[in-house]
């Protein structure tokens, strides 16, 4: 199939390289020139394990990207990838969706035929027919549900694993209002759904967008209760792991997503709990429980500092944070929890020097003035306690001799051989 793609950012490139790698002629339109360069050069723009080879192979043959809209008319369908931010009270800010429809509208003007418009970004229910449909349906001179289809498609790709997520998922999910769409993402996701582990959930518009949050709100729960039994398990001088492992047994829970520790951050969790949050106020709703799960996870890095005061005396001193992305084999520092964490210490007066494997770039800009090491054993160097805020393989088994006091508070339940430290504590264990 011919297919366009309107946003390169995490999603919209992950789709387009494994889309490409389905056989698909894949093109991306994205207004920011650098990314549009790096795609067509055969380079990643973001770190994603098996991105970069993906991209490298298609590049130029089934995927190329570009600035002009007018690439869509050539294709048989669009998959709209673009960001949807938060407003202060949560809400979504739907500008950047509404700029990319009319955009997409008036370059499908110039396409005789049909064509189908799919949101793939995470949009609360009645967004795609009554904001998206619309402004497409009024600058192509389309109308819906004759010439112009419109789906939803929410994506379930968790970063670090997002390739292996699309092309082997647990479910794919298609919202349609016809016949047409849905016998056309069939055809678009055939190979994947030949997969025996992979359910096809055929459902309405208003389904498909209330499912992405339904599922990122459930397991955004999970981990919050997860980190209070975990908070509670701590205060009884128990090892939540241990209680969680035989917890995890139950085939009702089942033992993923019981790890407890600092919390959960990221681009989808935060946004899309607070979204739901938000968009439940406008109905009339009152999401007690959501509002606590929240609560719950902000929470988690305070705590993780109190613990370190408990040993160390901040005011004055050199800090170590281990980890900066929200969670290991991403860049993505989106309302990571290590940043709250350096929040917290440099409010109580320490000095912080970080660290990170792959995402000190993306920190730097809101923290110029962070002192960043090498490596994790420079960040050490010196440092009258750590932090572990992230647990990247590389921390499992880290030598802490170089620091003046060898103190360290993990958030994550990294493979620490703690009678080698003067004090080792764990946040819920």
């Amino acid at each position: 199939m011919h297919v366009s793609i309107v946003g390169s950012g995490y999603v919209g490139t992950t789709i387009a390289a494994c889309l490409a790698e389905l056989g698909h002629d894949v093109v991306n339109v994205e207004i920011d020139e650098a990314v549009v360069e790096t795609i067509n050069a055969g380079e990643a723009p973001i770190h994603e394990a098996g991105l970069a080879d993906r991209i490298a192979e298609h590049a130029g043959t089934r995927l190329r990207a570009t600035t002009d809209y007018a690439a869509v008319v050539d294709t048989d369908l669009t998959l709209l990838c673009l960001p949807t931010p938060q407003h202060d009270d949560g809400s979504l800010d739907l500008e950047i969706m509404r700029a990319g429809a009319e955009s997409l509208g008036d370059a499908l003007a110039g396409k005789d035929g049909e064509h189908l418009v799919v949101v793939k970004s995470t949009v609360l229910p009645g967004t795609t027919e009554e904001v998206v449909g619309p402004i497409v349906a009024e600058g192509s001179g389309k109308r819906v549900g004759e010439d112009l289809h419109l789906a939803m498609n929410p994506e379930f790709l968790r970063m670090s694993t997002a390739v292996e997520d699309f092309l082997y998922p647990d479910k794919v999910v298609l919202g349609t209002a016809s016949e047409e769409a849905a016998a056309t993402l069939r055809e678009l996701y055939a190979p994947i759904l030949e997969h025996d582990d992979t359910h096809l959930v055929e459902t309405g518009i208003r389904e498909a967008e209330l499912i992405k949050y339904a599922n990122n709100a459930f397991l955004a729960a999970k981990v919050s209760l997860v980190n209070e039994l975990g908070n509670i398990s701590k205060a009884y001088g128990a090892d939540a792991y241990e209680v969680l492992e035989a917890v995890g047994l139950d085939e009702r829970i089942s033992a993923q997503f019981l790890r407890s520790g600092l919390g959960w951050g990221g681009s989808c969790f935060p946004k899309d709990v607070n979204a739901l949050r938000a968009g439940a106020r406008e109905q009339g709703y009152e999401p007690a429980l959501l509002d606590a799960v929240v609560a719950v996870n902000d929470e988690q890095p305070r705590r993780l500092v109190a613990l370190l005061a408990d040993h160390v005396a901040l005011e004055g001193a050199r800090i170590a944070v281990l980890g900066l992305s929200f969670k290991p084999g991403t860049d993505d520092v989106r309302k990571s929890r290590a940043l709250d964490v350096i929040d917290h210490l440099e409010a109580r007066g320490a000095t912080v020097v970080a660290y990170d494997p792959v995402a000190v770039e993306n920190v730097r800009p809101d923290y110029p003035d962070l002192e960043y090491a090498e490596s994790a054993a420079d960040a050490l160097e010196g440092a009258d306690g750590a932090v572990v805020a992230t647990d990247w393989p590389e921390f499992d088994e880290l030598a802490f001799d170089g620091m003046a006091r060898s103190v360290v508070v993990d958030g994550r339940r990294i493979d620490v051989a703690e009678d080698d430290l003067e004090v080792y504590e764990g946040l819920t264990w």
